[in-house]
């Protein structure tokens, strides 16, 4: 047993030396510049509505509601132009939504606004990072491996950047609740009309996983910052019922204030005839998680001119 023990010790070890061994020529990642990649995963939504069960954290991942969390898809472009900095374009598809009904912290239970909303993303990033180079033994052990090996780099990279996007934010039964004007938007006193469209700045975390010096799979971690609190449609303050049903119609009346009672006056004026709050004026933030595959495409080089005898 000692014998064997002792054995698969040195076989380890000399395996370990084989694929240790860099081979990589000062300046050859330059040829491996552009990569194209897909990604997959979670998204999630951080704002007014829905969220754990207890008070809301803007802004804070410990809000995220996990029953909510929908799917994110992407596409990209990265360019590297030192060894571990690079720029990249990515299209994003999420889909995010929000419930009340699935928290049980009761002022927000008892609200029971609910939205959906599918998000079309476009972004610009700056990543920059640190890991491992090494790439196997170019040529393998001669007559013992008849193949050459290629190695496995790793790579941790922090990016920011700044993106577009577009919202359009439905109950969960598919009504358009931007046109309801929930909020009083157009109403004496009532909030101001919101875009559907807003500027990001996306953040976060990338691993990556580099196979045969081409083929890279990682894992990304990515916060929006956003500069609007309507991704929810929800922002301030609830606007008279009785106005909103006379300006446009029951059904604005009913998704502005569809609560359930169980707490009194929760959604009514105060003694003084403050409203209500519906909101907070904290923006919405978003973020998603995804497993990312890419291909990196191979420059080749330049071949060196041939010096032809005059004789």
């Amino acid at each position: 047993m000692k014998k064997i023990l002792f054995v698969n010790l040195l076989l380890l070890t000399f395996l370990g030396n084989v694929f240790a061994q860099g081979f990589t020529r000062p300046g050859d990642w330059k040829r491996y510049r552009k990569e194209v990649f897909v990604s997959m995963g979670a998204s999630g939504f951080l704002g007014d509505l829905g969220g754990r069960n207890k008070i809301g954290k803007d802004f804070s991942p410990v809000d995220l509601d996990f029953p909510a969390t929908k799917t994110a898809f992407g596409a990209g472009y990265r360019y590297k132009i030192e060894k571990w900095f690079a720029v990249s374009g990515k299209f994003n598809y999420l889909r995010i939504q929000g419930n009340d009904a699935l928290t049980t912290e009761q002022f927000r239970n008892n609200r029971n606004l609910n939205f959906k909303s599918n998000i079309f993303e476009v972004s610009a990033r700056v990543e920059l990072g640190f890991g491992s180079s090494k790439s196997g033994n170019r040529y393998g052990i001669k007559k013992t491996l008849g193949r050459r090996m290629k190695g496995v780099s790793h790579g941790v990279f922090g990016f920011v950047g700044v993106g577009g996007f577009y919202f359009n934010p439905k109950s969960l039964s598919g009504v358009k609740l931007k046109p309801l004007n929930t909020e009083g938007q157009g109403l004496p006193g009532g909030a101001k009309k919101y875009s559907n469209y807003s500027i990001s700045i996306p953040m976060g975390i990338l691993y990556r996983c580099t196979f045969q010096k081409v083929w890279t799979v990682g894992a990304e971690l990515c916060w929006r910052k956003t500069f609007t609190d309507y991704i929810d449609d929800v922002s301030t303050v609830y606007y008279d019922n009785a106005a909103l049903a006379a300006a446009y119609g029951p059904q604005s009346a009913a998704f502005a204030d569809p609560s359930k009672g169980n707490i009194f006056g929760a959604t009514s004026p105060d003694g003084s005839g403050n409203p209500a709050q519906r909101g907070d004026k904290n923006i919405d933030s978003y973020l998603s998680l995804e497993v990312t595959v890419g291909y990196t495409f191979k420059q080749q080089r330049r071949k060196k001119a041939k010096l032809r005898s005059k004789f």
